[in-house]
Protein backbone atom coordinates (compact mmCIF):
# COMPACT_ATOMS: atom_id res chain seq x y z
CA UNK A 1 0.00 0.00 0.00
CA UNK A 2 2.57 2.52 0.71
CA UNK A 3 4.49 1.97 -2.54
CA UNK A 4 1.28 2.50 -4.26
CA UNK A 5 1.29 5.66 -2.56
CA UNK A 6 4.66 6.93 -2.72
CA UNK A 7 4.47 5.46 -6.17
CA UNK A 8 1.24 8.06 -6.93
CA UNK A 9 3.20 10.83 -5.16
CA UNK A 10 5.99 10.32 -7.50
CA UNK A 11 3.64 10.96 -10.37
CA UNK A 12 1.86 13.27 -9.22
CA UNK A 13 5.03 16.06 -8.77
CA UNK A 14 7.69 13.95 -11.43
CA UNK A 15 7.37 17.11 -13.11
CA UNK A 16 8.21 19.33 -10.10
CA UNK A 17 10.84 16.84 -9.37
CA UNK A 18 12.01 17.04 -13.08
CA UNK A 19 11.96 21.03 -13.17
CA UNK A 20 14.09 21.59 -10.15
CA UNK A 21 16.99 18.88 -11.84
CA UNK A 22 16.73 21.17 -14.69
CA UNK A 23 17.53 23.98 -12.42
CA UNK A 24 20.00 22.28 -11.24
CA UNK A 25 21.79 21.13 -13.92
CA UNK A 26 21.90 24.14 -15.78
CA UNK A 27 23.26 25.90 -12.27
CA UNK A 28 25.53 23.90 -11.92
CA UNK A 29 26.76 24.51 -15.73
CA UNK A 30 26.09 28.34 -15.53
CA UNK A 31 26.06 29.61 -11.96
CA UNK A 32 27.40 32.94 -12.90
CA UNK A 33 24.00 33.75 -15.35
CA UNK A 34 21.24 31.08 -14.53
CA UNK A 35 21.46 30.88 -11.09
CA UNK A 36 20.97 34.72 -10.63
CA UNK A 37 17.71 36.31 -8.92
CA UNK A 38 17.53 38.49 -11.79
CA UNK A 39 17.20 35.68 -13.94
CA UNK A 40 14.75 33.96 -12.17
CA UNK A 41 12.79 37.35 -11.85
CA UNK A 42 12.41 37.52 -15.51
CA UNK A 43 11.36 33.97 -15.94
CA UNK A 44 8.27 34.32 -14.04
CA UNK A 45 7.74 37.92 -15.12
CA UNK A 46 8.21 36.97 -18.86
CA UNK A 47 5.82 34.53 -18.75
CA UNK A 48 2.46 35.43 -16.68
CA UNK A 49 0.80 35.76 -20.04
CA UNK A 50 1.25 32.43 -21.41
CA UNK A 51 0.11 31.23 -17.70
CA UNK A 52 -3.24 32.88 -18.27
CA UNK A 53 -3.93 31.95 -22.13
CA UNK A 54 -3.12 28.29 -21.00
CA UNK A 55 -5.35 28.66 -17.77
CA UNK A 56 -8.30 29.84 -20.09
CA UNK A 57 -7.28 26.73 -22.27
CA UNK A 58 -7.75 24.69 -19.48
CA UNK A 59 -11.26 25.46 -18.90
CA UNK A 60 -13.10 24.46 -22.13
CA UNK A 61 -10.19 21.48 -22.14
CA UNK A 62 -11.69 19.80 -18.85
CA UNK A 63 -15.35 20.05 -20.67
CA UNK A 64 -13.98 18.04 -23.47
CA UNK A 65 -13.94 21.07 -25.81
CA UNK A 66 -10.74 23.05 -27.25
CA UNK A 67 -10.53 27.05 -27.93
CA UNK A 68 -8.06 27.63 -30.91
CA UNK A 69 -9.44 31.36 -30.82
CA UNK A 70 -7.98 32.61 -27.39
CA UNK A 71 -4.50 33.68 -28.90
CA UNK A 72 -6.88 36.03 -31.59
CA UNK A 73 -8.73 37.26 -28.51
CA UNK A 74 -5.70 38.40 -27.13
CA UNK A 75 -4.64 40.11 -29.96
CA UNK A 76 -7.78 41.50 -30.65
CA UNK A 77 -7.99 42.68 -27.09
CA UNK A 78 -4.59 44.03 -27.13
CA UNK A 79 -4.90 45.88 -30.22
CA UNK A 80 -9.04 47.20 -28.98
CA UNK A 81 -6.72 48.65 -25.90
CA UNK A 82 -3.88 50.42 -27.41
CA UNK A 83 -6.35 52.27 -29.83
CA UNK A 84 -8.95 53.25 -27.34
CA UNK A 85 -6.05 54.20 -24.75
CA UNK A 86 -3.39 55.43 -27.27
CA UNK A 87 -5.17 57.08 -29.63
CA UNK A 88 -8.72 57.83 -28.10
CA UNK A 89 -7.92 58.85 -24.73
CA UNK A 90 -10.49 56.76 -22.93
CA UNK A 91 -9.43 55.55 -19.60
CA UNK A 92 -8.25 52.67 -17.96
CA UNK A 93 -11.40 52.33 -16.07
CA UNK A 94 -13.74 52.40 -19.15
CA UNK A 95 -11.30 50.08 -21.73
CA UNK A 96 -10.86 47.01 -19.11
CA UNK A 97 -15.02 46.40 -18.81
CA UNK A 98 -15.06 46.90 -22.46
CA UNK A 99 -12.54 44.56 -23.08
CA UNK A 100 -13.56 41.97 -20.94
CA UNK A 101 -17.20 41.68 -22.04
CA UNK A 102 -15.51 41.62 -25.55
CA UNK A 103 -13.79 38.59 -24.47
CA UNK A 104 -17.12 37.31 -22.98
CA UNK A 105 -18.78 37.60 -26.40
CA UNK A 106 -16.43 36.04 -28.57
CA UNK A 107 -16.21 33.02 -25.77
CA UNK A 108 -20.26 32.84 -26.07
CA UNK A 109 -20.34 33.34 -30.27
CA UNK A 110 -17.56 30.29 -29.93
CA UNK A 111 -20.15 28.30 -27.22
CA UNK A 112 -23.21 28.94 -29.48
CA UNK A 113 -21.85 28.10 -32.66
CA UNK A 114 -20.65 24.43 -31.46
CA UNK A 115 -23.55 23.91 -29.53
CA UNK A 116 -26.23 25.04 -31.97
CA UNK A 117 -24.46 23.79 -35.24
CA UNK A 118 -22.83 20.72 -33.64
CA UNK A 119 -19.70 21.50 -35.49
CA UNK A 120 -16.62 20.39 -33.75
CA UNK A 121 -15.26 23.36 -31.76
CA UNK A 122 -11.67 23.15 -33.44
CA UNK A 123 -13.43 24.09 -36.31
CA UNK A 124 -15.52 26.89 -34.74
CA UNK A 125 -12.68 28.34 -32.81
CA UNK A 126 -9.99 28.39 -35.91
CA UNK A 127 -13.01 30.36 -37.98
CA UNK A 128 -13.88 32.71 -35.11
CA UNK A 129 -10.11 33.04 -34.23
CA UNK A 130 -9.06 33.89 -37.83
CA UNK A 131 -12.21 36.26 -38.32
CA UNK A 132 -10.87 38.12 -35.18
CA UNK A 133 -7.38 38.42 -36.44
CA UNK A 134 -8.86 39.72 -39.57
CA UNK A 135 -10.37 42.11 -37.40
CA UNK A 136 -7.15 43.64 -35.67
CA UNK A 137 -5.10 43.99 -38.65
CA UNK A 138 -8.11 45.98 -40.30
CA UNK A 139 -8.53 48.46 -37.20
CA UNK A 140 -4.70 48.72 -36.94
CA UNK A 141 -3.92 49.31 -40.81
CA UNK A 142 -1.84 46.18 -40.16
CA UNK A 143 0.63 48.25 -37.75
CA UNK A 144 1.69 48.16 -34.46
CA UNK A 145 0.35 51.09 -32.04
CA UNK A 146 2.20 52.41 -29.01
CA UNK A 147 1.75 55.03 -25.99
CA UNK A 148 -0.69 53.48 -24.00
CA UNK A 149 -1.44 54.45 -20.77
CA UNK A 150 1.24 54.69 -18.43
CA UNK A 151 -1.02 53.15 -15.80
CA UNK A 152 -1.48 49.73 -17.80
CA UNK A 153 2.06 49.44 -17.49
CA UNK A 154 2.69 50.38 -13.95
CA UNK A 155 0.22 47.56 -12.64
CA UNK A 156 1.55 45.52 -15.03
CA UNK A 157 5.41 45.25 -15.08
CA UNK A 158 7.05 48.79 -13.55
CA UNK A 159 5.73 47.45 -9.79
CA UNK A 160 7.31 44.82 -8.66
CA UNK A 161 7.28 42.54 -5.66
CA UNK A 162 10.10 40.31 -4.45
CA UNK A 163 12.11 41.81 -7.63
CA UNK A 164 9.04 40.23 -9.83
CA UNK A 165 6.78 41.79 -12.36
CA UNK A 166 3.11 42.01 -10.81
CA UNK A 167 1.77 40.25 -13.45
CA UNK A 168 3.30 37.04 -12.15
CA UNK A 169 1.27 37.27 -8.75
CA UNK A 170 -2.16 37.61 -11.12
CA UNK A 171 -1.43 35.05 -12.82
CA UNK A 172 -0.56 32.88 -9.85
CA UNK A 173 -4.15 34.42 -8.20
CA UNK A 174 -6.19 33.24 -11.55
CA UNK A 175 -4.86 29.83 -11.28
CA UNK A 176 -5.64 29.74 -7.26
CA UNK A 177 -9.13 30.86 -8.13
CA UNK A 178 -9.45 28.18 -10.65
CA UNK A 179 -8.65 25.46 -8.68
CA UNK A 180 -10.83 26.33 -5.72
CA UNK A 181 -13.73 26.67 -8.71
CA UNK A 182 -12.48 23.44 -10.33
CA UNK A 183 -12.34 21.92 -7.07
CA UNK A 184 -14.90 23.14 -4.38
CA UNK A 185 -17.87 24.21 -6.89
CA UNK A 186 -20.93 22.80 -8.23
CA UNK A 187 -19.63 24.22 -11.17
CA UNK A 188 -16.43 23.37 -11.11
CA UNK A 189 -17.91 19.30 -10.73
CA UNK A 190 -20.12 19.91 -13.54
CA UNK A 191 -17.32 20.66 -15.87
CA UNK A 192 -15.42 17.31 -14.87
CA UNK A 193 -18.43 15.16 -15.30
CA UNK A 194 -19.13 17.17 -19.01
CA UNK A 195 -15.15 16.38 -20.12
CA UNK A 196 -15.47 12.97 -19.07
CA UNK A 197 -18.42 11.86 -20.64
CA UNK A 198 -21.44 14.59 -21.64
CA UNK A 199 -24.06 11.62 -22.19
CA UNK A 200 -23.52 10.66 -18.53
CA UNK A 201 -23.28 14.22 -17.52
CA UNK A 202 -27.02 14.82 -18.92
CA UNK A 203 -28.16 11.90 -17.37
CA UNK A 204 -27.20 13.09 -13.73
CA UNK A 205 -29.19 16.30 -14.84
CA UNK A 206 -26.04 18.53 -15.44
CA UNK A 207 -26.92 20.86 -18.50
CA UNK A 208 -24.45 20.13 -20.33
CA UNK A 209 -24.88 22.62 -22.98
CA UNK A 210 -24.79 25.56 -20.81
CA UNK A 211 -22.29 24.61 -18.71
CA UNK A 212 -19.80 24.09 -22.26
CA UNK A 213 -20.91 27.58 -23.19
CA UNK A 214 -19.55 28.69 -19.88
CA UNK A 215 -16.36 27.23 -20.31
CA UNK A 216 -16.22 29.16 -23.71
CA UNK A 217 -17.12 32.70 -22.16
CA UNK A 218 -14.77 31.87 -19.21
CA UNK A 219 -12.17 31.19 -21.87
CA UNK A 220 -12.84 34.42 -23.99
CA UNK A 221 -12.47 36.09 -20.79
CA UNK A 222 -8.87 34.90 -19.51
CA UNK A 223 -7.67 35.76 -22.95
CA UNK A 224 -8.93 39.73 -22.85
CA UNK A 225 -7.44 38.95 -18.95
CA UNK A 226 -3.85 38.27 -20.98
CA UNK A 227 -4.70 40.68 -23.90
CA UNK A 228 -4.63 43.46 -20.96
CA UNK A 229 -1.34 42.46 -19.37
CA UNK A 230 -0.02 42.01 -22.78
CA UNK A 231 -0.55 44.95 -23.71
CA UNK A 232 0.59 46.58 -20.43
CA UNK A 233 3.87 44.00 -20.42
CA UNK A 234 4.89 45.82 -23.66
CA UNK A 235 3.50 49.22 -23.81
CA UNK A 236 2.04 48.38 -27.30
CA UNK A 237 -0.16 46.25 -29.71
CA UNK A 238 1.22 44.01 -32.37
CA UNK A 239 -1.82 42.77 -34.82
CA UNK A 240 0.21 39.25 -34.95
CA UNK A 241 1.86 39.07 -31.62
CA UNK A 242 -0.77 36.55 -29.92
CA UNK A 243 -0.16 34.33 -32.51
CA UNK A 244 2.83 32.89 -31.17
CA UNK A 245 1.44 31.69 -27.96
CA UNK A 246 -1.27 29.14 -28.88
CA UNK A 247 1.28 26.36 -29.19
CA UNK A 248 3.15 26.92 -25.90
CA UNK A 249 -0.17 27.37 -24.06
CA UNK A 250 -1.37 23.59 -25.62
CA UNK A 251 1.86 22.33 -24.92
CA UNK A 252 2.25 23.55 -21.19
CA UNK A 253 -1.91 22.42 -21.09
CA UNK A 254 -1.25 18.90 -21.58
CA UNK A 255 1.54 18.51 -20.06
CA UNK A 256 0.47 20.33 -17.03
CA UNK A 257 -2.43 16.93 -17.10
CA UNK A 258 0.43 14.42 -16.50
CA UNK A 259 1.24 16.17 -12.87
CA UNK A 260 -0.76 17.35 -9.54
CA UNK A 261 -3.41 15.45 -10.47
CA UNK A 262 -2.28 13.44 -13.45
CA UNK A 263 -5.08 12.35 -16.19
CA UNK A 264 -6.71 15.87 -15.75
CA UNK A 265 -6.41 19.28 -16.97
CA UNK A 266 -5.45 21.25 -13.78
CA UNK A 267 -4.59 24.73 -13.19
CA UNK A 268 -1.75 24.23 -10.75
CA UNK A 269 -0.18 21.76 -13.27
CA UNK A 270 -0.33 24.01 -16.06
CA UNK A 271 1.41 26.74 -13.61
CA UNK A 272 4.52 24.47 -13.42
CA UNK A 273 4.63 22.89 -17.09
CA UNK A 274 4.84 26.80 -18.67
CA UNK A 275 7.86 27.51 -16.21
CA UNK A 276 9.21 23.90 -16.90
CA UNK A 277 9.26 24.77 -20.12
CA UNK A 278 10.56 28.31 -20.12
CA UNK A 279 12.96 27.25 -17.89
CA UNK A 280 14.47 24.77 -20.54
CA UNK A 281 14.71 27.49 -23.30
CA UNK A 282 15.98 29.74 -20.50
CA UNK A 283 19.25 27.44 -19.87
CA UNK A 284 19.85 26.25 -23.49
CA UNK A 285 19.70 30.13 -24.53
CA UNK A 286 22.42 30.73 -21.59
CA UNK A 287 24.19 28.11 -23.33
CA UNK A 288 24.29 29.80 -26.66
CA UNK A 289 21.42 27.55 -28.81
CA UNK A 290 19.83 29.72 -30.90
CA UNK A 291 16.24 31.09 -30.92
CA UNK A 292 15.01 27.35 -33.27
CA UNK A 293 15.36 25.64 -29.90
CA UNK A 294 12.62 27.18 -28.54
CA UNK A 295 10.38 26.10 -31.17
CA UNK A 296 11.61 22.54 -30.44
CA UNK A 297 10.82 22.17 -27.11
CA UNK A 298 6.93 23.64 -27.40
CA UNK A 299 6.45 21.25 -30.32
CA UNK A 300 8.24 17.80 -29.07
CA UNK A 301 6.64 19.00 -25.56
CA UNK A 302 3.06 19.01 -26.94
CA UNK A 303 3.55 15.45 -28.79
CA UNK A 304 5.21 13.67 -25.89
CA UNK A 305 2.65 15.13 -23.14
CA UNK A 306 -0.29 13.89 -25.10
CA UNK A 307 0.85 10.72 -25.29
CA UNK A 308 1.32 10.41 -21.21
CA UNK A 309 -1.74 11.78 -20.68
CA UNK A 310 -3.78 9.26 -22.77
CA UNK A 311 -1.52 7.20 -21.04
CA UNK A 312 -2.27 8.28 -17.51
CA UNK A 313 -5.94 8.46 -18.54
CA UNK A 314 -6.21 5.21 -19.88
CA UNK A 315 -5.09 3.56 -16.57
CA UNK A 316 -7.12 5.22 -14.39
CA UNK A 317 -10.15 3.99 -16.25
CA UNK A 318 -8.85 0.60 -16.30
CA UNK A 319 -8.60 0.60 -12.50
CA UNK A 320 -11.72 2.04 -11.97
Amino acid sequence: MRQLNLAYQVERFGLVIVWVAVILLFGAMRPDTFLTWSNFSTIFGSQAVLVIVTLGLVVPLTAGDFDLSIAQVLTFVSMVTAILSAKLGVPLWVIIPTVLVLGALVGAINGALTLYFRVHSLIVTLGVGTFLHGITLWISDSQTIGGVARALMQWSIIERFLGIPIAFYYAIGLAAAMWYVLSYTAFGQQLLFTGRGREVGRLSGIAVGRVRLLSFVASGVMGAIAGLIYTGTTGSANPSSGTMLLLPAFAAAFLGATCITPGRFNPWGSVVAVYFLVTGINGLSVLGFRTFVQDLCYGGALVVAVMVSQLVSGRKERNL
